[in-house]
């Protein structure tokens, strides 16, 4: 719980790129309270409020009864003290009049805090989606509505992100509305600690099809050099990243059903390679530093000391000031870079373990249409105002035409190639089973992959066959 609550917060902190804003804290009490906060936000530039201007036009003349959406979430989707206000809150403003209402919750309380609203006929609106949580139990159990009697998603707004939103429907129904898929994880690097090494320049080996997880293991093992403090891999997620570069989730939906795969042939093949690359001792000591990664000002930057080779991370972790992710090295003398995880030697593809940019619509929502307004503002300015985003790329976090053109590079991957594990989505019961996921390269204890399925193999079918019989009772266990 401790590490989710760690990557919550740090995704907020990153999150304006992604059209979020300011984001409440985990741990505050008052979980029913609103915002009412008036912040010192920053208006967007002439040129892109000019541009935001221009394509409200094409939202048509249609207005809102209620221009109130009321937003519930342990973060605030509206702008902080100091943040530039996203274009897409400033179209819903502009053209609808539309103010978001902040419901708060905390991190632990949240879906608590939503079947209590739900079940006193006092829904908020929308929830955030993108933690990847809230599918499929929050359409089980009735807590959220599908988005399909308000929004059209073969619309031509809506249908270049028809296939991302087309993985998250149930009984028919799309619970989520997402503009685009995102990836969760990316392989990061300093390219000044490639080049010292004498390394292929990963970048270059993906451009070439020849970014490999053999390629990945060379690198790793010829680097790691436990005297020095060297290693080859840090972080928290490179178990979940590697796994999914397979290209097949560990826990998937097909027909409307939660489906095992953790005795898939391709999830074998990727977490024995994952037992074997962790047993040659390519990863940091987490145990040995207490239980630390570095860069989290205890143990040293790692990457931007030369001393981690690979971090697989979130584009959050570098989407953001300078002085934020000098820990990676320093962007503007081009030290930080990234591809997608490398490829199975024997696939022909990248596969990209990935999120969605959505919302749920919660179950007797009273402003569907207001939060459909909103979506639609969302997209437009996701499909035609990107120059914005990636101008603050440029200017303020320092990116290179590298890194722009290789995050692109790996969107579009997203949209052909993306991985959706729903097994953070189903409930508390597998949720508290996840460590099965990185028993390969847990630190000293590490667990071949079959006695790791022979352990859990019974339990998370039995925990998803309870998960499939739901009803849609939020008052059923």
């Amino acid at each position: 719980m401790k590490r989710i609550k760690r990557i919550a917060a740090t995704v907020c902190a990153f999150a304006a790129v992604l059209g979020m804003a300011a984001c409440g804290s985990s741990d505050d009490k008052n979980s029913s309270s609103s915002s009412s906060k008036a912040p010192d936000e920053i208006k967007l530039n002439s040129e892109a409020q000019e541009q935001v201007n221009s394509l409200s036009d094409k939202l048509g003349d249609d207005q809102l009864e209620n221009t109130t959406i009321k937003f519930i979430s342990h973060w605030d989707l509206n702008p902080g003290d100091g943040q530039v206000v996203p274009p897409n809150i400033q179209m819903f403003r502009d053209k609808y009049n539309g103010t978001i209402e902040w419901v708060q919750t905390t991190w632990e309380e949240r879906y608590n805090d939503i079947a209590k609203y739900v079940l006193a006929k006092n829904s908020p609106d929308f929830f955030p989606a993108m933690d990847m949580d809230g599918f499929p139990k929050g359409a089980m159990k009735g807590m959220f509505q599908p988005f399909d009697d308000y929004l059209d998603f073969n619309s031509d707004l809506w249908k270049d992100s028809k296939e991302v939103n087309d993985a998250f429907m149930f009984n028919g129904g799309h619970y989520v509305a997402a503009t685009s898929a995102y990836p969760q994880y990316v392989c990061i690097y300093n390219p000044v600690t490639i080049k010292e090494n004498g390394f292929e320049d990963p970048a270059e080996l993906y451009l070439n099809d020849e970014w490999t997880f053999s390629k990945f293991e060379e690198m790793c093992k010829d680097f790691t050099d436990p005297e020095n403090d060297k290693y080859g891999l840090d972080g928290w997620w490179y178990s979940y990243a590697l796994n999914d570069a397979g290209g097949v989730p560990i826990i998937t939906m097909e027909n409307g059903k939660l489906v095992s795969n953790i005795d898939d042939p391709t999830v074998d093949a990727v977490q024995n390679f994952m037992y074997e690359l962790n047993k040659s001792g390519v990863c940091y000591p987490k145990p040995d530093h207490g239980g630390s990664i570095r860069g989290d000002g205890k143990t040293g930057d790692g990457m931007g000391d030369h001393k981690t080779l690979f971090y697989p991370c979130g584009f959050w972790a570098i989407e953001n000031k300078p002085d934020t992710t000098k820990i990676f090295g320093d962007v503007a003398a081009g030290e930080i870079m990234f591809v997608p995880m490398p490829r199975m030697d024997d696939s022909d593809s990248y596969y990209v373990s990935s999120r969605n940019d959505g919302y749920h619509l919660i179950k007797g929502a009273k402003n569907p249409e207001g939060v459909v307004a909103f979506l639609n503002c969302t997209q437009l300015c996701t499909k035609e105002a990107q120059n914005i985003s990636l101008d603050q790329l440029r200017n303020e976090y320092k990116w290179t035409e590298d890194m722009i053109n290789m995050r692109q590079n790996i969107l579009e991957l997203c949209k052909t190639n993306a991985v959706y594990d729903f097994s953070g989505g189903v409930n508390d019961a597998l949720s508290n089973q996840l460590d099965f996921k990185t028993a390969t390269m847990n630190f000293g204890d590490a667990k071949e992959w079959s006695t790791v399925v022979e352990e859990n193999k019974g339990v998370i079918q039995s925990i998803l066959d309870d998960a499939n019989a739901q009803n849609g009772d939020l008052t059923a266990e």
